[in-house]
């Protein structure tokens, strides 16, 4: 897989506790099949942040890449957006 073509997701880090470990939040929205009401759904990855940079609350974008550890098969690739700013 090239480097330009690797998914890439924005969301909301809400768990630095582990080192070098983010969790992240993504939300999207889709419509109902059949009531066509729009729905939020959410899911939550793993991303690997070697500089322990990210905190809580900030806005990230994360990057795919091959599995680092059992659970994360992400990188941090930019901080958005800080937390509080």
């Amino acid at each position: 897989m090239s480097r330009e073509n690797r998914r890439r997701m924005i969301g909301v880090v809400v768990s630095d506790k582990t080192p070098k470990t983010i969790v992240v939040k993504v939300d999207r929205t889709l419509r109902h099949p059949l009531y066509r009401k729009v729905l939020r759904r959410s899911q939550r990855y793993m991303a690997h942040d070697e500089r322990d940079e990210a905190k809580e609350g900030d806005l990230v974008q994360i990057v795919e890449s091959r599995p680092l550890s059992a659970r994360k098969r992400w990188l941090l690739e930019q901080i958005v957006r800080r937390a509080g700013a």
